[in-house]
């Protein structure tokens, strides 16, 4: 079988240096490198478009690639191009990377110097492995990659429109939530950012992009593959598609870009998230009129109320939604309020959420400041009434009776942190287990080697002592010698005194235990010691 080879390397140097081993293995067909990660993903697209046996079997990444960092670039190979075996190259050897490279689906690291059996195991090991996954995709592979017709494909996924009564009532936060969850449960969830002007997306979730939804406007075919290149691949696993940066690039989007993106969204993913802001636009409008589920945002005051009422009634008159077709949400809500939700109700004509989301700002400040809202705390009543809206809205996969639908379940969607801070512990934990091991071992070794100094020192002085006056020296030197040493180290113990020249020499030779005083390995140090031969002072 012919290997497809195809690295992404920057650096010239090493471009040549992996080409040319890489043309050295067997049945290997390495094509030519490409220099950075867009070239490298616009390449795969180009193929995957045309057929998914187009593809090559295996991608060398090298570690400095750019401009997207290796591990988010692998990250991003792995969900678009699941069929294609991705290796790292890099110098760092540590056991974080290695670890942080397998989580990003990574399918092996060949580390520098370059080695041909190294490179050689790892690329047969990765085209392995993209073989039986094409194998597994069979005909869906198609689907998986966009069939390049021009047309988007009839997906079933399911859209829910967020909409805010008017601003600062949490429509971003909501929407990202509702996207978290599903995808926590096991459902592939997209979070598109229609707030455009002002969306705040990629500032709650940490994101540096370059593409947003602005990028698509000029496009007249808008097909599956084309918007999927302007998704960017969250940490999280969800898809984003961000609002532009500039906020006046928010008039090129139309209707025509905001249904076609939708439907593109909604043949890749299971639950699409649409942000669509507090001011209705001709591209929210669209996603509201076709989106599954409709959720309007309000807080318990009588401003937001009325904003509320406003906006169901404009849907009305434009004929976008009905008011009962709604469902509204009433964030920071307190027992003592007199607005509840049933009040909304009677008073918007929608149907009010059963979920309310508590006031309790202190939880969400740490996370919102540093950009992190998905790493929220999982005991937050927050995040937790909203991942419970996430599943009375229909969007999670909740466990039932012991089995499962699909997914994971909200429940234990809650616990994912907890348990992967656990799985890699339990992987660093043999690792910790012989760093130990080694360091106890090295402090037994060095005092093992201060007790036969001291006792050399010991069995000098003593056996000088004999000498001095006819005495037992041997006797002196060796009972002097093992009162130094601790019992354990005792019956090991050599020791032996001798005349060399005008001084008494005392030789130590002790056997270092393995891990506990008592086991014996072979291993030994050695101490001398001297001391001046009294007879030879002249009184």
């Amino acid at each position: 079988m012919t290997i497809r080879i195809l690295p992404a390397v920057g650096d010239p140097d090493a471009a040549r240096t992996l080409s040319g081993l890489a043309a050295q293995l067997p049945d290997a067909e390495p094509a030519a490198p490409v220099a950075d990660s867009t070239a490298l993903l616009d390449t795969l697209a180009h193929l995957a478009a045309e057929s998914v046996d187009e593809l090559p079997e295996v991608v060398l990444v090298h570690e400095r690639i750019a401009p997207a960092p290796a591990l988010d670039l692998i990250r991003d190979l792995v969900l678009r191009f699941p069929a294609v075996g991705v290796v790292l190259v890099t110098a760092d050897t540590s056991p974080a990377l290695l670890t942080a490279a397998m989580d990003c689906g990574a399918r092996g690291i060949v580390t520098y110097p370059l080695a041909y059996d190294a490179l050689a195991e790892r690329v047969q090991a990765a085209a392995g492995w993209a073989t039986g996954m094409r194998r597994h995709l069979g005909t869906g592979a198609v689907e998986l990659y966009g069939s390049g017709s021009g047309a988007a494909p009839a997906g079933n996924g399911r859209v829910v429109a967020v909409t805010g009564a008017k601003g600062g009532v949490g429509t971003t936060l909501t929407a990202v939530q509702l996207a978290l969850a599903a995808q926590a449960s096991g459902r592939s969830a997209a979070l598109l950012d229609l707030d455009l002007q002002s969306g705040d997306v990629a500032s709650y979730l940490d994101v540096q992009f370059r593409r947003s939804v602005a990028d698509l406007a000029a496009i007249s075919d808008l097909t599956p593959r084309v918007v999927q290149d302007a998704v960017y691949a969250h940490e999280t696993g969800i898809g984003l598609l961000l609002a532009p940066a500039e906020g006046e690039r928010g008039e090129e989007i139309t209707e025509r870009v905001a249904r076609q993106t939708v439907n593109a969204l909604r043949g890749r993913y299971d639950v699409v998230v649409v942000d669509c802001g507090t001011y209705v636009t001709t591209a929210g409008a669209a996603v509201v009129e076709m989106a599954d589920q409709a959720v309007l945002l309000l807080t318990p005051d009588v401003v937001a109320v009325r904003a509320a009422k406003r906006m169901v009634r404009l849907w009305d008159r434009l004929q976008i939604r009905k008011a009962e077709e709604t469902v509204t949400v009433v964030n920071r809500h307190a027992r003592g309020t007199e607005i509840q939700p049933s009040l909304v109700a009677r008073v918007t004509g929608t149907r009010a959420a059963r979920t309310t989301v508590p006031d309790v700002p202190k939880e969400l400040h740490t996370a919102v400041d540093a950009g992190r809202l998905h790493d929220l705390d999982a005991k937050s009543t927050v995040k937790q009434a909203l991942w419970g809206l996430a599943g009375e809205l229909g969007l999670v996969e909740p466990e039932a009776g012991g089995g499962r639908k699909g997914g994971r379940g909200l429940r234990r969607a809650t616990k994912s942190d907890r348990g992967a801070v656990t799985l890699e512990f339990a992987g660093m934990f043999p690792l910790l287990l012989a760093v130990l091991g080694i360091l106890w071992q090295c402090t037994l070794y060095g005092y093992s080697y201060s007790l036969a100094g001291n006792a050399a020192d010991e069995a000098a002085r003593a056996a000088a002592a004999a000498t001095a006056v006819d005495g037992d020296v041997a006797g002196a030197c060796s009972q002097a010698g093992q009162k130094r040493l601790p019992s354990a180290w005792q019956g090991s113990a050599d020791i032996s005194c001798g005349q060399d020249g005008d001084v008494i020499k005392a030789r130590v030779k002790l056997q270092v235990p393995v891990f506990f005083p008592g086991t014996d390995a072979g291993w030994t140090v050695k101490a001398e010691a001297g001391a001046a031969d009294e007879r030879e002072v002249t009184p």
